[in-house]
């Protein structure tokens, strides 16, 4: 996938979302996240990450120029969707952040898709049961008994084939239409309307919101 086409990806999503270079430098940066974050493309492109989220967790600040999340990139390795704290245009917030991974070897190193969506309702709940649980010598297991799910992804119910979430793999890879087809060994057609069946399932409207959506129930 060209770069070209990262960008464009980026772009036709509703969601927060932007791109960091293999040197943890932003280089892509979506109308939604200039929203979401106050912050125009022109003010953080070629800027660290890490210096324009300032992102922390439960345990403090994590955000920093070589992050773990820039260490697993560069590596190849998976990264898992996880919640940070930001300032937004709301406040300070909890979000949930998505990383997708460029395959291609670019002679710069692998580009990473950071997609952000406000979950703080939830995670502030989240955190709250928790602390009581805590409080009440609860275990997590009784918690559940008690009907609480205190998971940071809900379960999205959807009745996705076999094949379908083949599809929605290869995408969050970075796949295009002809990758997917070479590599299922199906044409460019049944792809185009394998996707469409998935963005109709999961109710998005665009291939990223799809990866986004799927990352953050845990489908793939």
């Amino acid at each position: 996938m060209r770069f070209a086409e990262i960008k464009q990806m980026v772009e036709s999503t509703s969601d927060a979302a932007f791109v960091v270079d293999a040197s943890g430098l932003i280089v892509a940066w979506n109308h939604a996240a200039e929203g979401m974050f106050e912050k125009p493309a022109a003010d953080v492109m070629g800027k660290p990450c890490g210096q324009i989220l300032q992102g922390a967790n439960e345990r403090g600040p994590v955000c920093s120029r070589d992050c773990t999340i820039q260490q697993a990139v560069r590596k190849h390795h998976p990264v898992h969707n996880f919640d940070l704290q930001v300032k937004t245009s709301k406040g300070i917030e909890w979000c949930n952040v998505s990383v997708l991974v460029a395959e291609e070897m670019y002679p710069s190193g692998p580009y990473s898709i950071h997609i952000v969506r406000s979950i703080d309702t939830g995670k502030r709940l989240e955190i709250l049961l928790r602390d009581f649980a805590q409080g009440q010598s609860h275990s997590a297991s009784g918690m559940e008994n008690l009907g609480l799910n205190l998971n940071r992804s809900p379960i999205l119910e959807t009745n996705l084939t076999k094949r379908e979430l083949e599809v929605l793999r290869i995408l969050a890879k970075g796949g295009t239409t002809s990758s997917i087809a070479t590599e299922l060994h199906i044409s460019r057609t049944t792809v185009n309307n394998h996707v469409q069946n998935i963005l109709r399932k999961l109710d998005v409207h665009t291939r990223l919101e799809a990866i986004r959506r799927a990352e953050y129930a845990g489908l793939i």
